[in-house]
């Protein structure tokens, strides 16, 4: 396996991290995808600014071929940068030859039981370190307690979040299924979910970052996200044939929860899409990357990025925030919140009345009782 190993550094007065690896030209390829990542004389390797979306989308764009990343020397840097409560670090075996072949029985069970790609490679990561933890505390007996232990020891006081926590869950019950193993007293108090409200942007911010993105292909991608409120997955699984410009409709296939379901398609974006069409000549999927296979989650995340950048905008902003703000603005405008619902696949309308919280109609027509002093 192909090994990548990413250092702090100090270039040109600013923190950097350095990629190093022995030469390799499928390497060098792949890290030139990304526009954030650039050569140094200097240093003789390639770098990028450090700060932990960048970690987080080289990390993600190398995985994606499978290559083993050493990220060690980060680890003491990313604590400044996160400033979250200091990790107690806890170290994990490997595991035997035997486990490793059951996890590649497991993710198989998984895939046969038609679980996205996303959920049968975050069960299998969250198994896979359950396993070495019970490795490490010498326990074959999966009880209760050593769950218990293992939620303290790996998720608590490593300052995983909530919804990790209960992925973690999940994954270990799905485990014990596929096992057909009987836990006495399985039960586990699952962690409230953290109510988190979405962030969103103006019209004049979405304007802004569609106004810095110059490359056609990123214009059109960003801009189908925004005025469909596309999750980012559904968006680069879209083909060619989903587009229906005589209906005005994008028909988007098995999304999340395995459903199909029908969004809007904007006059406006039509003929951006035209024009990206006759420029690219996509074939199959919508969007592709080289050689026609398909474009990548960490490609479009640092596209928006640098378009944020230029834009000046100072928030987090991802690209579900795109979503985010095409639910936020179709209510402001007055839609319903049914049919809100319907277009972005929302199972439960509990889960689209979010936005009720985010609107700037709502809460600028109520009257401050200060303003009555």
């Amino acid at each position: 396996m192909k090994t990548i190993t990413l250092k702090p550094k100090k270039h040109r007065e600013k923190e950097v991290f350095s990629i190093e690896y022995p030469f390799d030209k499928e390497i060098k390829t792949h890290l030139k995808k990304l526009p954030f990542v650039f050569w140094s004389n200097t240093l003789r390797c390639y770098y990028a600014e450090l700060n932990k979306e960048n970690v987080g989308l080289i990390f993600d764009h190398l995985r994606l071929k499978k290559w083993f990343i050493d990220y060690s020397s980060l680890q003491l840097k990313n604590k400044s940068i996160t400033k979250k409560k200091e990790a107690t670090p806890l170290f994990l075996p490997n595991l035997s030859e035997a486990l490793k072949i059951d996890i590649n029985k497991f993710k198989r069970w998984l895939q046969q039981k038609r679980l996205s790609e996303n959920t049968v490679n975050t069960y299998a990561d969250v198994t896979t370190s359950f396993l070495k933890y019970s490795v490490l505390k010498n326990s074959n007996n999966y009880s209760t307690k050593l769950i218990e232990a293992f939620n303290y020891d790996f998720i608590f006081k490593q300052n995983k979040s909530v919804s990790y926590q209960n992925q973690c869950i999940n994954g270990i019950k799905k485990y014990f299924e596929f096992k057909g193993l009987q836990v006495e007293n399985m039960y586990i108090e699952r962690p409230k979910k953290e109510r988190k409200l979405p962030s969103v942007l103006s019209v004049i911010e979405i304007k802004s970052i569609l106004a810095n993105t110059k490359n056609l292909k990123h214009k059109t991608l960003l801009s189908l996200i925004y005025s469909a409120g596309l999750r980012i997955g559904e968006a680069l699984n879209l083909k060619v044939k989903d587009v229906d410009g005589q209906r005005m409709l994008i028909h988007i296939h098995q999304a999340k929860g395995k459903k199909d379901r029908y969004t809007l398609l904007s006059a406006s974006f039509l003929k951006l899409l035209r024009d990206y069409y006759k420029a690219y000549k996509p074939k199959d999927y919508l969007f592709e990357g080289q050689k026609g296979a398909q474009y990548t989650n960490s490609s479009a995340q640092s596209v928006l990025k640098i378009a944020t950048q230029k834009a000046g905008i100072k928030k987090r902003v991802t690209l579900h925030t795109l979503r985010h703000s095409f639910a936020t603005h179709l209510l402001e405008n007055g839609t319903d919140i049914r049919y809100i619902q319907e277009l972005l696949g929302h199972n439960s309308p509990k889960t689209t009345m979010i936005y009720t919280h985010v609107t700037e109609t709502s809460i600028k027509n109520i009257k401050n009782p200060f303003d009555d002093l």
